[in-house]
């Protein structure tokens, strides 16, 4: 029997980045990338290397600039980290797992640096297809917190819940991380939305980021612990944000949609110092009339755009400066009968 897990990358439409402090957020995945895990039963438990993980180089600065792009780690602390998270939750609830071992390995085609959750992509799909393989069941609010607690807890990233509960609700999600929703019984209040109901958008990412997305939230996470007050009051327009896009996502108002955007962007700009090469993307795009603000922590932009005749415009301004302008495809709940073959 051989397993396949698939998740996607997610995209921050509006609130991000509250979902780390008892905010609102609705975002969705996009199946324009992918991360795949391949489990099969084997004598031994192996996790196989991928691309990213290889230790051979052309040269001295073919291995500087893979460092640069990819860090110090590639993506088997990310499946080591999932395994050992798993077998500890089933431990914890009591769940027996029989003594089959298995073979794990992966791919991933999705933008690396450029604020899309790929790396909790990767999890997600592993906890996915070690759960078939030992037929486990968790349910999609406990799968998310699941993927996070690998992050912090094994391998101590900074992340927040908004890019793990969309990935393991699929689709677009409406996410509220209610305070007393989150202290008394761990997660929020979560809901899949019609996304047939958005607007026509466009997603823009460098090919070559120069920030890396933990460093801004990092700040945050600080100046939220130290209660201040500009802080505070980003998050609470944050969540009003996310009521009203809501609100005009229900009602098809586009103009509404739009402004909501460049409002997110606006009140993040206001509260920190934005790279200048994020910055550039934003400008770009709004001067050929669209919405812009980050997917998620920088790197990639998402807006929306009137017609083709602008995102055309939109797609060929960026491309001057290295930078891809596609449109997302919304990525819906996989079938389980097409996980095992």
């Amino acid at each position: 029997m051989i397993i396949r897990a698939q998740s996607h990358p997610r995209i921050g439409l509006i609130g991000n980045p509250s979902d780390g402090y008892f905010g609102k957020t609705i975002a969705f995945t996009f199946s324009n990338f992918s991360a795949a895990v391949v489990l099969y039963e084997s004598p031994e438990l192996q996790i196989e290397p991928a691309q990213r993980d290889h230790s051979s180089f052309s040269g001295i600065a073919a291995l500087a600039e893979d460092v640069r792009r990819f860090g110090y780690y590639g993506g088997i602390r990310l499946l080591k980290g999932a395994v050992k998270r798993f077998h500890d939750y089933c431990t914890e609830h009591e769940i027996t797992l029989h003594n089959r071992n298995f073979t794990l390995r992966y791919q991933s085609n999705i933008p690396h640096l450029v604020g899309l959750a790929g790396s909790s992509a990767i999890i997600c799909a592993a906890i996915q297809a070690l759960s078939n393989f030992y037929n486990v069941t968790i349910s999609p609010p406990i799968l998310a917190n699941l993927i996070l607690s690998v992050e912090t807890q094994e391998l101590g990233i900074a992340a927040g819940l908004q890019d793990r509960v969309v990935q393991a609700y699929h689709g677009l999600v409406f996410m509220d991380f209610d305070r007393d929703l989150m202290q008394s019984r761990g997660y929020g209040d979560y809901r899949r939305l019609d996304h047939r109901l958005l607007p026509p958008l466009y997603m823009a990412y460098r090919s070559d980021p120069s920030e890396i997305s933990g460093i801004y939230h990092g700040n945050l996470r600080q100046r939220y612990h130290a209660g201040d007050p500009a802080m505070l009051k980003a998050i609470d327009t944050w969540k009003q944000l996310t009521d009203e896009f809501l609100e005009a996502l229900q009602n098809a108002d586009r103009r509404r949609m739009a402004a909501l955007i460049d409002r997110n962007f606006d009140v993040r700009r206001e509260l920190a110092a934005i790279h200048p090469d994020n910055l550039e993307m934003v400008e770009m795009a709004r001067a050929q009339g669209a919405s812009a603000k980050f997917t998620g922590s920088g790197g990639a932009i998402v807006g929306t755009y009137e017609d083709e005749s602008m995102f055309d415009r939109l797609a060929s301004n960026l491309a001057k400066k290295q930078i891809r302008v596609i449109k997302p495809i919304v990525a819906a709940a996989p079938n389980k009968e097409d996980s095992q073959s």
